[in-house]
């Protein structure tokens, strides 16, 4: 049982499961693409000055770099895009619920595409985790559904765009380090973003905003988790873990964030902990044990 990628796998969920609550506080102050444009940003100029300093070794010359470019498409360019706009169309319990479908997107293109088939048991797993995301999002009192027809399709968008970054990531571990990957994917993100985000102020005639917000106490500490803990350590695990492990298996840690989430919203904002929660919480970690387990009985022994 490879450890360390597991590791990674329960480690980049905590970081994201994080990273909700400060987008949330971020919010206040700026909008959702400001947010993701500082953020890769932040990351983005991080890396940089590791590289230039050489506390990193990034080499991404003298070899084809299309398999990271297609990962950083994916990942974060379409998916955040993707994500923020249905975000703004839907309410979270359905976002929620879409986003908690990647895993078995995932499950469907790494047969298709990277010839990773699941065993039955696993897929039967899968769901289990699927349905404890469905239990905490659904009974939510706090969030209703609205059919939204275009925020759906924007974030199954989302959905598909992050299950095809599993496998673009995946495939970019067999020609490229995870840290090479995560840092093409910062970079990506920064001139996206970015750019959208200027663009925007601009129309508003409020250009020098993008300077002024940063004056602001209350989002520096909010930007420099997103973009330090979770745009670059974050990311790193996820593409470590996808070049250690089937995408299946690493894609359904992400259902872990849920619960952190629901973990820090009790602890740092005041929301409330029921027992629909803690159900939840706990069929998602049987679908997620189940999952893991599995895999390392195949790599032991053949297993249905």
């Amino acid at each position: 049982m490879n450890k360390k990628a597991h590791l990674a796998g329960i480690g980049f969920s905590i970081i994201f499961g994080f990273s909700f609550m400060f987008s949330k506080k971020l919010m206040a102050y700026i909008s959702p693409m400001g947010v993701i444009s500082y953020r890769f940003l932040i990351a983005f100029l991080a890396f940089e000055i590791l590289r230039r300093s050489k506390v990193i070794h990034i080499n991404l010359r003298n070899k084809s770099n299309w398999p990271i470019i297609i990962v950083g498409v994916f990942q974060p360019v379409l998916y955040f895009i993707f994500e923020t706009y249905g975000l703004e169309k839907t309410t979270s319990a359905e976002a929620g619920l879409m986003i908690a479908l990647i895993p078995i997107f995932v499950t469907i293109f790494s047969a298709i595409i990277l010839k990773e088939k699941p065993r039955i048991l696993q897929i039967l797993f899968i769901l289990v985790s699927f349905l404890g995301v469905v239990v905490i999002q659904i009974l939510n009192p706090n969030d209703g559904f609205e059919i939204n027809y275009i925020g759906f399709i924007l974030l199954l968008s989302a959905v598909i765009s992050a299950a095809l970054f599993n496998i673009a990531s995946r495939s970019a571990s067999r020609t490229h380090k995870a840290i090479e990957t995560t840092y093409l994917m910062s970079f990506m993100g920064m001139i996206s973003f970015n750019l959208i985000y200027l663009i925007q102020l601009s129309i508003e005639g409020n250009t020098m905003s993008y300077i002024t917000v940063l004056s602001n106490l209350n989002v520096i500490g909010p930007i420099l988790y997103l973009g330090l803990i979770a745009s670059i350590f974050g990311f790193l695990l996820v593409n470590y873990s996808l070049s250690q492990l089937p995408a299946h298996v690493t894609s359904i840690y992400a259902n872990i964030s849920t619960i952190v989430s629901v973990i820090v919203g009790f602890l740092f904002l005041s929301e409330i902990i029921t027992l629909y929660h803690l159900i939840g919480g706990v069929l998602i970690i049987i679908g997620v044990y189940g999952t893991t387990r599995v895999n390392y009985l195949i790599n032991k022994r053949k297993i249905i």
